[in-house]
């Protein structure tokens, strides 16, 4: 295992490297407008000034270099328009926790429902609970989320009484992002945990348990619930990952001081150093959740081998 985790993290490295390359480069394309406050204000010499300062003069290799020595000391760079002069790092510090908080309750809240749901729909195939599903999940996946975001933010808001906007000091403005962010994995969960139990159950194993008088109930949990739940770890650390670092348009919709409106709000103000360590960060986030997804596998299912047998094709 140690071997396959080093090649991995050599792999995602060398991943993250390409991508860090890229998105610089591609920012350094920008108009240099993201680079100042009051751009339209100010001298052309005090903007020659800045840009020295800032080495946007020096070759693009010089540049790069110089990013990834400052990367390597943990400085971000400091943002240009969003809140000019502070560091970057200071900026995320103050935001994720809020992020973090509501994406854990938010993902919580999907496993509590998908996975029972998806138990229930494979359990009564073409039943109630199996339709019932089935028209959620279509419903989910088909309708764009923006649509039923905005709905469920006008009825909560209208019918039930909830607050539109957010606030930290009252709980009740957290009940309609928080369940609006999780109903994506909640879709997702139940689908394809419908779809591995149904092929579990389809299986020689299950059908001499059957004949040999072992309770559906007991078949169900102690072995095709089990084995296949095993499939689907490795897509929940990314999951999870993803979530806690904030929902891009829930957060904007509901003014949620956190993550995920803090990329649409610098990536609005052109706001180049902020755009820049933002993907970064969520190139890291995605490439962590599948190493993590991978070990989890390996601890949850020991059958499970990391280790590439010599006649293996």
């Amino acid at each position: 295992m140690t071997k396959y985790i080093l090649k991995r993290l050599g792999t995602s490295l060398l991943t993250l490297l390409i991508i860090l390359t890229v998105v610089f480069i591609l920012v350094r394309q920008m108009p240099i407008e993201g680079y100042f406050d009051n751009f339209d204000k100010l001298d052309q010499a005090v903007i020659n000034a800045r840009l020295q300062q800032l080495g946007l003069r020096d070759p693009i290799l010089v540049q790069l270099k110089d990013f990834f020595v400052r990367l390597l000391h943990g400085d971000l760079g400091q943002s240009a328009r969003y809140s000019v002069g502070v560091p970057i790092t200071a900026i995320i510090a103050n935001k994720a926790p809020l992020s973090i908080r509501m994406g854990v309750i938010s993902m919580a809240l999907s496993l509590l429902l998908g996975i029972p749901l998806g138990a229930a729909m494979a359990r009564s195939k073409s039943g109630f609970w199996d339709k019932f599903g089935t028209v959620f999940i279509v419903f989910v996946s088909a309708v764009p989320s923006a649509v039923y975001y905005i709905y469920i933010q006008s009825f909560g808001s209208s019918l039930l009484g909830f607050p539109m906007l957010f606030s930290r000091d009252d709980w009740r403005t957290w009940i309609l992002p928080v369940f609006s962010m999780s109903l994506g994995n909640t879709a997702y969960y139940a689908m394809w945990l419908r779809r591995y139990m149904v092929d579990e159950m389809n299986k020689d194993y299950v059908r001499l348990a059957r004949a040999k008088g072992v309770k559906n109930s007991e078949i169900t949990m102690r072995h095709v619930f089990r084995n296949s739940f095993v499939p689907m770890i490795q897509y929940i650390p990314t999951s999870l990952l993803y979530t806690v670092s904030g929902s891009i348009y829930i957060e904007s919709l509901y003014s949620v001081p956190g993550m995920g409106g803090l990329l649409v709000d610098v990536i609005t103000r052109q706001d180049n150093p902020m755009v820049q360590a933002l993907v970064m960060i969520y190139s890291c986030i995605g490439i962590v959740g599948m190493i993590l997804g991978d070990l989890l596998m390996v601890v949850i299912d020991p059958r499970i081998s990391l280790k590439r047998k010599e006649s293996a094709r």
